[in-house]
């Protein structure tokens, strides 16, 4: 609980553009303040408001993520803690809180995905963008260097008889195999050196 003379202090910190907690200047973010706010009053006082914040905002950002400065404007201009909107970005593995790449893959681990092949998938997605040391249990997903991909896993999309089953950008690619999945990089890749 604030005591007077603290709520004063936090008072003083957000006036100077300081972080109100810890006393340090909030970072820079790639999303203006206006557009924040903006997302903010749109779902004010709708069911799931948070959620639909979140998620409006990390699709607005250049690399679809979460940075910590627009988390902590959210929770300030929301009224919520900080440590909940960190909670909910965490929990739901839709939101991303690392700079993502261009192009997202995602390889089901589900067990008829499994048993079909994604591992051998997910293996070769990785050693072809140059990750070779890839752990899926230590890491969620993997973006290369030039942010043009983002590999992740996904527990099952559901499509067990078109087993294994990728999605790239969102479409959903299925009975692929290594040469598909070789060829889509490649295509990826020219298209973007256009």
């Amino acid at each position: 609980m604030l005591l007077p003379a603290d709520a004063s202090a936090v008072s003083n910190r957000k006036e100077a553009g300081m972080n109100p907690v810890a006393g340090t200047h909030q970072s820079e973010t790639a999303l203006a303040p206006s557009l924040i706010e903006d997302t903010i009053k749109k779902y004010k006082g709708k069911p799931g408001a948070l959620l639909s914040v979140l998620e409006e905002l990390q699709n607005l950002h250049p690399h679809k993520y979460l940075e910590e400065p627009v988390l902590a404007r959210v929770a300030d201009r929301m009224g919520l803690p900080q440590s909940q909107i960190y909670s909910v970005a965490t929990f739901y593995s839709y939101f991303n809180l690392k700079p993502q790449g261009k192009h997202t893959i995602v390889v089901c681990r589900g067990t008829a995905c499994h048993t079909r092949g994604s591992l051998a998938l997910l293996q070769e997605a990785m050693a072809r963008l140059g990750n070779n040391t890839f752990n899926e249990s230590e890491e969620p997903s993997f973006t290369t260097e030039d942010r043009l991909f983002t590999v992740r896993t996904v527990a099952c999309f559901g499509q067990c008889a078109l087993a294994p089953v990728i999605a790239v950008d969102g479409q959903i690619y299925s009975r692929m195999n290594v040469q598909l999945l070789t060829n889509l990089l490649a295509k990826l890749r020219r298209e973007a050196k256009k």
